[in-house]
């Protein structure tokens, strides 16, 4: 048994905090663990760790799950996102290694004669006895070298920087695979609910239909007049347009499964016999701690986080002075002829360049403003996302609890009012109760297993959301 853990939400926020921003920006707050946290509990076991094939037991909603793990679009979006990110990596890796380039060319030109180039061209001679061609050709093979040398790191920091923006990318993609899957399994449950609904309202239809023929039995013995007889066929009519309704909403549900599964409308495959007996899974919440090393949405704040420090150092070394090396070595001559003799044709060159800005530093200046900025909002967004993970499992944790016992008065509650109408019929029919009992019995009867259905829906969705909220579902 694990008695009052001493985790701060707004601790876990500043071990992060402080290694990033100054300590003048850190909000302390004085929040505890929840108490669902202090629990009897197996610290070794936590239901996030269980793989959502084992968690969720119906193969049905396994092959649903599949299906979109595969097709569904908004997460190929996401795997195109990543692709995009390590491409930024690549591109920022480049940056600080020299670039190398091969460069070739060739032209003419033809100075005056009356110039002080075309005067001395006429007075000297390429070799002895050769004068300078005319017009004068240039040729040129050369290789160039030209590489930044990182003495303050701003290039490794900003593909570093690229390094955690796509680590960060495929946290987002997981944290989306956790929503997807819970919200397949949510949207199977809700129509396994409809589907019960269903047949529920089918039975009464029956039980309905029994009650109008013995009421017309009743007025054919000038028992009951025609004003019970019509609120019997009323009753009937009305629950038989709740069919109608009914399968507008599996229409719906279907679809909104097809349409999360990445297909056109077809009919969704289930088994809803059983339906009311499922019992939800039990849940192991392991330790605070572990919910900041599973949620994925988590993890990707922190690596914001960490890309956003990353970025601050980056403009701020664009305040120093920058080191450049260009380097180059070729050929180059007046004829093709000449032009790989050498060392005659032979060209090179060396040159070492250091700039920094002086005057009008003012986008610099803005860009380090920005980056400090940015990386104050991921700070924050890293504390909201941390609080709203703990927020949403003590949440469903506390749902899970009511639903279990607010399920049990309700199956009681359906048991009395099934037993009552056959207390009401027989009532009914030695006149010892008015025929508005039986419709109201029949009414209640069939509005309390409608809700009994829906607060079992309620306990799956519950056990489902908290599977997500620990950060189970993607792996």
């Amino acid at each position: 048994m694990i008695k009052h853990i001493k985790t701060l939400v707004s601790i876990c926020a500043v071990l992060v905090v402080h290694s990033c921003v100054p300590t003048k920006t850190v909000r302390e707050a004085d929040a505890s663990v929840p108490e669902q946290y202090s629990g009897e509990m197996n610290d070794t076991v936590n239901t996030d760790t269980v793989k959502w094939r084992d968690y969720f037991k119906d193969e049905n909603l396994t092959s649903l799950i599949d299906v979109a793990l595969q097709n569904n679009q908004e997460l190929n979006i996401v795997l195109q996102e990543i692709a995009v990110a390590q491409s930024e990596v690549k591109e920022k890796k480049g940056e600080y290694l020299p670039f190398v380039d091969l460069k070739a060319g060739g032209g003419l030109e033809k100075v005056g004669r009356y110039t002080s180039q075309g005067a001395s061209d006429a007075n000297n001679d390429i070799r002895p006895g050769e004068e300078f061609p005319e017009p004068l050709g240039d040729f040129l093979l050369e290789a160039r070298a030209d590489w930044e040398i990182d003495v303050w790191h701003k290039l490794r920091n900003a593909k570093k920087a690229a390094v955690m923006r796509y680590l960060s990318s495929v946290e987002g993609k997981n944290f989306m695979v956790t929503n997807l899957i819970s919200e397949i399994a949510n949207a199977y449950y809700e129509l396994l609910a409809l589907d019960n609904q269903m047949a529920i309202v089918k039975q009464n239809i029956g039980i309905q239909s029994n009650a109008l023929e013995i009421v017309k039995l009743q007025k054919a013995a000038a028992k009951v007049n025609e004003l019970a007889v019509k609120k019997f066929e009323a009753e009937v009519l009305h629950t038989k347009s709740l069919q109608f309704e009914i399968q507008q909403e599996i229409v719906q549900k279907e679809n909104e499964i097809n349409f999360l599964l990445g297909r056109y409308p077809q009919p969704i495959a289930r088994n809803y016999s059983g339906f009311e007996t499922l019992v939800p899974e039990t849940v192991q919440l392991g330790l605070p701690s572990q919910l900041l090393a599973n949620r994925p949405d988590i993890k990707q704040a922190e690596l914001d986080l960490m890309a956003a420090k990353l970025d601050v150092k980056v403009a701020k070394a664009r305040f120093y002075p920058s080191l450049g090396i260009s380097a180059g070595i070729g050929f180059q001559s007046f004829k093709t002829e000449y032009l790989l003799e050498s060392p005659e044709s032979l060209i090179y060159s060396v040159f070492g360049e250091l700039t920094a800005p002086l005057i009008n530093r003012n986008a610099i200046k803005a860009a380090y403003t920005g980056a400090n900025a940015k990386q104050l909002q991921a700070v924050y967004n890293y504390e909201q996302t941390i609080l709203n993970a703990y927020v949403e499992v003590v949440n469903q944790l506390a749902k899970i609890d009511n639903l279990e016992k607010s399920y049990d008065l309700r199956s009681k509650e359906v048991d009395a009012l099934t037993a009552s109408i056959d207390i009401s019929n027989r009532l009914f029919r030695s006149a010892r109760a008015d025929y508005m009992e039986v419709l109201m019995t029949q009414r209640d009867a069939l509005e309390a297993r409608v809700e009994l259905i829906e607060t079992k829906q309620k306990q799956m969705s519950a056990v489902v959301n908290v599977y997500r909220a620990l950060g189970g579902g993607w792996n």
